[in-house]
């Protein structure tokens, strides 16, 4: 039974990445390995189990708390996705397309990739890799300059989270348990966090000269519009959906509640606003296609559903014994810290990197590696830039694969090898420092 729910997990994986020659939908895949694999479970419980862990009571109770945590984060990406899709529908993301000026796709990509690495220590990976997919979409019109760009943005998310102790769920998990502090990861992992980005970054600009083309909306497009929306109105959505974002992290610092929380408490207001702006508007009936119950139905559920299957399929795995496993092999077979982190950096683009990381830090008690010790720092920077390197290894890429439909494949060819350079010379620029 053992060996059988692994080769489900890796037969399902197969088909995720082959769902364009397979014409299978990926959500449908991952849903159906996660839903088989705890069935497997719970079937065979007598087989894996023994003593108190063989009952089925004990095996729902950690079903239940697994669901508990990733119902946080698909609540949390709901909730994100909501307020870009809202943002956009008040065509507020125009305050920033209407100032790119340039064509130049060498200069963009810097640039954004920049942003996206600086928004996302402050945001975290996977809310800014939402708000540059939604930013992006709307000024880039070719699909091949599209998603190298998205890909870009995922490298860069993800390098941008692993410097911050609230960049990434991991670095979030070290941060609370106590292994890192605030200042430190900082000094110790801005350097090699940058050089995940900047060796990428490098790769692709020897691809990726000449001129974009980009998405022009003329500015008389909504002229005779009755339901047009003014220039505050757009300003004030827009502003508020960013303040909602950006409030998240301070939200959870106070408050000690979870970051879907944030995110709903601003969908709220935002919610209210909305409605309120457009039931004062003499032509409101036409405004509906900007509503919050429209553009619920906007966002990419499939998305959701991939994720949750993932998600149950790991924790599956995790309660299974198979990540134990894979942590006590690692303890006895590599002795580097570089070597161990290494592969779970790795390991973490195949495999969720939240129960990777909480299965090291188990494995490994703070006696044996105290607070700010070299190893948890450099577990921080390989399991948030390892993930880069598959599209499903990271929130953030999950999330972009679900709102611009990039193929694994592509991923695979296109972004895959200058993300495991940036990874590897992130890896050897922490040797060399510290």
């Amino acid at each position: 039974m053992y060996i059988l729910i692994a080769l489900v997990f890796v037969l399902g994986y197969t088909a995720i990445a082959l769902e364009h020659p397979l014409k299978i939908n990926k959500a449908a895949t991952a849903v159906l390995t996660g839903m088989l694999i705890w069935t497997m479970i719970m079937l065979g419980h007598h087989l894996l189990f023994t003593g108190e862990h063989a009952g089925k009571d004990f095996l729902l109770t950690e079903l239940m708390e697994h669901l508990s945590d990733i119902a946080s984060i698909l609540f949390f990406l709901i909730g994100a996705m909501t307020v870009v899709e809202l943002m956009d529908a008040h065509e507020g993301f125009r305050v920033i397309t209407d100032r790119i000026k340039s064509t130049n796709r060498l200069l963009l990509l810097w640039v954004l990739g920049f942003i996206a690495f600086f928004l996302s220590a402050a945001l975290d990976n996977m809310t800014t890799a939402i708000v540059m997919s939604a930013l992006l979409r709307k000024f880039i019109k070719n699909k091949e300059d599209l998603w190298t760009f998205a890909g870009m943005v995922i490298i860069a998310a993800n390098a941008g989270g692993a410097w911050s102790p609230i960049g990434d769920v991991t670095t979030i998990m070290l941060w609370i348990g106590g292994q890192v502090s605030t200042m430190n990861i900082i000094v110790k992992l801005i350097a090699p966090s940058l050089v995940c980005l900047i060796i990428p970054l490098a790769w692709l600009s020897f691809t990726s000269r000449g001129r974009l083309e980009l998405l022009s909306v003329p500015d008389d497009e909504l002229e005779h519009d009755p339901a047009k929306l003014t220039k505050g109105e757009k300003y004030l959505v827009f502003f508020l959906g960013l303040g909602t974002l950006l409030g998240v992290p301070i939200f959870k610092n106070y408050t000690h509640l979870p970051p879907f929380m944030g995110i709903m408490l601003g969908l709220g207001v935002l919610w209210v606003v909305t409605e309120v702006i457009h039931m004062r508007h003499p032509r409101w009936r036409e405004r509906d296609r900007m509503t919050v119950s429209t553009v619920l139905k906007n966002i990419d559920h499939s998305s959701i559903l991939f994720f949750l299957g993932i998600l149950v399929a790991v924790a599956g795995l995790q309660v299974a014994g198979h990540l134990g496993d894979l942590a006590r092999f690692l303890e006895n077979n590599l002795s580097s810290i570089y070597a161990i982190n290494g592969t779970i950096g790795v390991l973490s683009a195949i495999v969720d990197n939240v129960p990777l990381v909480a299965a090291a830090m188990g494995m490994y008690p703070m006696t044996e590696f105290p607070q700010d010790h070299a190893f948890w720092e450099l577990l921080a920077l390989c399991a948030g830039t390892g993930g880069s390197i598959l599209i499903i290894g990271s929130a953030a890429g999950v999330a972009v694969m679900g709102i611009l439909g990039i193929d694994f494949i592509w991923y695979l060819k296109r972004m895959s090898i200058p993300a495991l350079l940036g990874y590897v010379g992130g890896i050897l620029t922490f040797w060399l420092l510290w």
